[in-house]
């Protein structure tokens, strides 16, 4: 069985370059132009290739189960070190989430190859392979624009660890990625390239939307609107930043100098202050997208038992933290979404965002120790 919505209409992209056609203004499927980064061209057009034109769907299922299981070993593997979350969380991470798995198996969006891609980033950084982690965050970038929503923490994190001068190096590196990947079609028509790969004004239908059903169509689809929201999400983690990532005690301008020269010393970010910020950075840009889609619910859906089991919500109640991944669960499965669903996935998400400001595990103050210090790539 399968209820492919865009499968068909990735393979005619990924067909019109396969026969030649780079300008990316002409590329287009069912569902209308080519809107992803050239790494979903090239990742699909190997899916293409595998699954026989894209007419053997159910090969590409087995595809996208394997993604599946990759996914959920590397989101293991995080948990794993930074021991936050009780074992029994994982039977809803792994079995209680009928959308999780349609996502994955049944519809075959591109959101699941750019989270694996993601988590396989955030690994690497956790065991310290800088450079490598960088590069192939870059990637899962190129596959979809989401990703970006990890952008802010990741800098953050990059600049405490190695300041300004050592952390552009590793800027250059996701940049360059980018250029490499995207040179056949720069080459053809640039201005047309960057501006349906990196479309950041692109507008959405109110019939698909899962946050915003309690608004009326023309407040959703208002451009001041999406400048509040813009304005809302960009304070969020300006605050964050300031007030809750940073260490104690700490001046934010001390980001910018070299830890071999910032005064005290510094102690290395541990692997739980890690994920917190690149989780959080995350999660503060789901809670202000313009529009929220089915398929969207992977972009955050395995860093939610993370969030919800810091030490920033440390006195919420299990049965709670359970409660709130049921309401959000039961949000993501209400099709069509309703003014009682939106309005509650809201709730749970502004309780979530609440306790990380209140109850913030933040980074120990500055001091001399050079201790948990890691290799640096």
């Amino acid at each position: 069985m399968n209820t492919e919505i865009d499968w068909k209409a990735y393979m005619d992209e990924v067909e019109g370059v396969i026969n030649g056609t780079y300008d990316y203004t002409q590329l287009k499927g069912d569902t209308g132009p080519l809107v992803y980064p050239a790494g979903f061209v090239y990742i699909f057009t190997v899916l293409y290739y595998i699954t026989d034109q894209g007419l053997n769907i159910r090969l590409a299922q087995y595809s996208f189960a394997s993604f599946y299981l990759i996914t959920l070993f590397l989101v293991f593997r995080i948990y794993h070190r930074t021991k936050k979350v009780p074992p029994y969380v994982f039977f809803f991470v792994c079995c209680a989430s009928y959308r999780i798995h349609s996502i994955f198996v049944l519809r075959l969006f591109n959101d699941p190859v750019a989270m694996m891609l993601l988590f396989g980033a955030v690994n690497l950084i956790l065991d310290a392979h800088w450079t490598l982690g960088c590069a192939l965050y870059s990637l899962a970038v190129s596959v979809k624009m989401n990703v970006m929503l990890f952008a802010p923490g990741l800098l953050f994190i990059l600049l405490s660890e190695f300041g300004l001068l050592k952390t552009l190096p590793k800027l250059t590196i996701c940049a360059i990625i980018q250029l490499v990947l995207g040179l056949p079609f720069l080459l053809v028509n640039p201005l047309g390239y960057v501006t349906r790969a990196f479309d950041l004004g692109r507008q959405f239908l109110f019939k698909w939307t899962v946050n915003w059903r309690f608004l009326p169509e023309d407040l959703f689809h208002s451009r001041y609107f999406h400048l509040v929201l813009l304005f809302a999400h960009l304070a969020t983690l300006l605050c964050f930043a300031l007030r809750r990532w940073k260490r104690s005690g700490s001046n934010v301008w001390v980001l910018f100098k070299d830890p071999s020269v910032r005064k005290p010393m510094t102690q290395k970010l541990s692997a739980d202050q890690i994920v917190l910020i690149l989780f959080s950075s995350n999660f503060i840009g789901m809670c202000f997208c313009r529009s929220l889609h089915y398929q969207f619910y992977v972009w955050y859906f395995h860093t939610l038992p993370y969030l919800l089991w810091s030490g920033g919500v440390k006195k919420l109640a299990h049965l709670l933290r359970v409660l709130i991944l049921g309401l959000i669960e039961l949000a993501w499965n209400t099709y069509p979404s309703t003014a009682y669903s939106s309005l509650s996935l809201h709730v749970c998400h502004l309780i979530i965002l609440l306790c990380l400001w209140f109850n913030p595990t933040s980074p120990p103050p500055d001091t001399g120790s050079e201790s948990h210090k890691t290799k640096r790539q």
